[in-house]
């Protein structure tokens, strides 16, 4: 009797605990399916649907004169949602036939079948954002649209497409590690990196969910919040002088087998960088700009640093110009350490100017240590007034730090001295060595260099960059004007006297450092040594518009002197920017054109030489369209050019945009051999026309 009640109260028990516990989950699931069904639902939708950023449209960034030097193109990854219900419709075998054909034909790369196979391996599956083609360009797009299915569009034809943008540079190399680049993550460079968050507009948002193997595929074909696009960057670069210096720079580049190299060019009164050009070599020895040497790079400049000596000589009223000094020979011995000028046997006794001009290392050096050897922090002191020991602060990432040597320095010595006069025991960038010629020619005014001139969104200007003055005078206009004529004596009759022209002045200063290398010494030791060859200088220089560097490292095949290396590409690059320039030439001495003395001009439309004559006031009559212009005795004679209706016209002595309207419009088929006017065609003027014919004309 008391095993059975014993069971009994077991079962009660039981019972309730089962009661109790079923109550629980009964209360349980009210409270979740009641009174907390919001909360729940919310989190469902969090695991299921969720905002994503959209990338927004960055801006562009222009050359100075309007040219498109960085975009944004437009790429698209084309889907399909294989899973929707008016597919049933148009998703027949003979329309997929068509869609694969399509498709394979518009990227060969994959054949129809392989499109077809994977099309129909998704439709099986009910996949509702199968991949169909990645980084689609838009033109394709446009296509694809017309395509069998997909031509219903995102409903009927169950086409999706999403944007993102590509960046591109239609000059491709020109002025790449300028213009730079931005990743997340990675250090930045250039315009690119520095003005980010003006280029990178404002994102949108919209909403996604995610459907059957993780993927997130879009709600609706808008976005919840749309993207503000990017702002524009007008940058300080000239296109055309961009052009110049990296054509001028390969070219030299090439000739010398250099290690690297760079140019840039600086507008004198505003410190606008019109052009700036990088090259490096790489293994299968070609060029490419991989890095920007003339903002990141600094090494001891040689002998252009020979400015910054003879300036502080002048402004501390310790040297003159008509100074006397002996080259002894071509040696001068410091501490039992000999310095050496490049020409053999020296050049005698000659003033301090003469000296700069020549380039004389024992000059210089004797110079700098006769005046601070009893005070050598003075002559540091006196370099750091000129702002050298600074950087510029220019507004793009990389740039190196200056370095100049004091009394109180690790490594310095009773040679630091005269080595210091001559460019060594001292490190600068090309760009900051730039900017010390570049403030004499301003005479005194020290700019700070700048690669934007403006920001703009939808064309409107939203911030303008003005000229930065660094220093209004680095030195007294005394020294400034002392110094002047001797950066003129180099091109005159110095070591520059390659780059002389008779059409305008250049003034500047060559350079040669000699660089120690793994297994060779130092300056005037026996080694292994490499040379960095350079010229830096401004033009007009009587009345400078810009300044100009110009820094070839490690050349091995054409010397290594800096007017040999360096100075034909200043040289070049000068002639250019002058001819290109009509503002700053001087027409003065021209000779002017002798009575009744006509200029050789091309045969070709008459309107147009009637410009020519307007402009040039010569007399001549103008009865036909289309004229062969000759010179008799100094007059202008224009002869009709006696063209038949149907009949293969007369170019010869015409230009090619001439020729080519006159030959086309004829409908005959042109080829171009050489430059210049017509000299010969290949088939005879008056001979009767056949349709789609070939002519070649012979230019030189």
């Amino acid at each position: 009797m008391d095993a059975l009640k014993d069971i009994q109260w077991r079962l009660r028990l039981i019972y309730v605990v089962v009661c109790l516990f079923g109550l629980i989950i009964i209360g349980r699931a009210f409270s979740i399916g009641v009174l907390q069904r919001d909360h729940w639902l919310s989190k469902k939708k969090e695991q299921t649907m969720k905002f994503v950023t959209k990338e927004a449209t960055r801006g562009n960034v222009y050359s100075s004169d309007g040219s498109l030097l960085s975009t944004s193109l437009p790429i698209y990854d084309v889907r399909m949602d294989l899973g929707a219900e008016a597919l049933r419709k148009t998703f027949t075998g003979k329309a997929l036939d068509s869609l694969a054909l399509c498709l394979s034909n518009l990227f060969p790369d994959k054949s129809k079948e392989a499109f077809k196979r994977d099309i129909q391996r998704g439709r099986d599956k009910r996949n509702r954002y199968f991949l169909l083609r990645k980084n689609v360009q838009h033109a394709e797009l446009k296509i694809m649209r017309k395509f069998p299915i997909l031509r219903g569009g995102r409903y009927k034809g169950g086409i999706l497409e999403e944007r993102r943008s590509k960046r591109t540079m239609p000059f491709q190399q020109l002025a790449l590690r300028t213009l730079g680049r931005f990743q997340e993550d990675v250090k930045p460079v250039g315009i690119e990196g520095f003005y980010n968050d003006y280029l990178k507009g404002t994102g949108g948002k919209r909403l996604m969910q995610k459907i059957s193997g993780g993927v997130w595929k879009p709600v609706n074909d808008e976005n919840e919040v749309e993207p503000r696009e990017g702002n524009d960057i007008v940058s300080t670069i000239d296109i055309n002088i961009q052009d110049v210096a990296e054509a001028e720079l390969m070219k030299q580049m090439i000739i010398n087998n250099a290690e690297n190299g760079c140019v840039v060019l600086m507008e004198v009164k505003t410190g606008y960088i019109r052009a700036i050009a990088n090259l490096g070599r790489t293994a299968d020895s070609s060029y490419v700009e991989k890095y920007n040497y003339a903002v990141g790079s600094r090494t001891e400049p040689g002998s252009t640093f020979k400015l910054a000596s003879l300036m502080a000589l002048f402004e501390d009223n310790l040297a003159k110009p008509t100074d006397i000094f002996d080259t002894h020979g071509g040696a001068v011995v410091f501490r039992n350490r000999v310095m050496k000028d490049s020409h053999e046997g020296g050049f005698g006794k000659i003033p301090l100017s003469r000296g700069f001009e020549v380039s004389s290392n024992t000059v210089f050096s004797q110079a700098v240590y006769r005046a601070y050897q009893n005070n050598p922090q003075k002559f540091v002191d006196r370099l750091k007034k000129f702002h050298l020991d600074q950087p510029l602060g220019i507004d793009i990432p990389g740039e190196a730090s200056p370095f100049i040597r004091g009394p109180k320095d690790k490594g310095w010595s009773g040679t630091s001295l005269p080595w210091m006069a001559i460019g060594y025991e001292t490190l600068f960038t090309p760009l900051q060595t730039l900017s010390l010629y570049n403030t004499v020619a301003n005479n005194g005014k020290m700019m700070k260099p700048q690669f934007v001139e403006e920001i703009r969104h939808r064309g409107q200007v939203v911030k303008k960059f003005e000229p930065v003055v660094i220093d209004a005078a680095i030195c007294s206009q005394a020294t400034i004007d002392k110094i002047k004529p001797i950066l003129e004596g180099v091109v005159e009759r110095g070591s520059g006297v390659s780059l002389k022209n008779p059409y305008y002045k250049i003034a500047g200063k060559t350079g040669t450092a000699q660089v120690a290398t793994a297994g060779g010494g130092g300056y005037g030791e026996k080694g292994a040594k490499k040379y960095q060859a350079s010229f830096v200088g401004y033009f007009p220089a009587d009345n400078p518009r810009y300044s100009c560097i110009v820094v070839i490292n490690g050349p091995t095949s054409a010397g290594y002197y800096g007017n040999v290396v360096a100075g034909p590409v200043f040289k070049r690059v000068a002639n250019k920017v002058y001819a290109q320039s009509i503002d700053i030439q001087d027409h003065s001495e021209l000779p002017a054109l002798a009575v009744n003395e006509a200029p050789k001009i091309k045969a070709g439309n008459s309107r147009d030489i009637e410009v020519i004559t307007t402009e040039l006031n010569i007399p001549a009559e103008f009865e036909d369209l289309w004229v062969h212009a000759g010179n008799i005795g100094g007059k202008l004679i224009l002869n009709p050019c006696k063209n038949k209706a149907g009949c293969v016209p007369d170019v010869t002595g015409m230009g090619l945009r001439d020729a080519l309207f006159l030959l086309e419009n004829c409908g005959l088929r042109v080829k171009v051999a050489g430059r210049g006017m017509v000299k010969r065609q290949s088939v005879a003027p008056g001979t009767r026309i056949v349709k789609d014919a070939e002519v070649l004309i012979e230019l030189t």
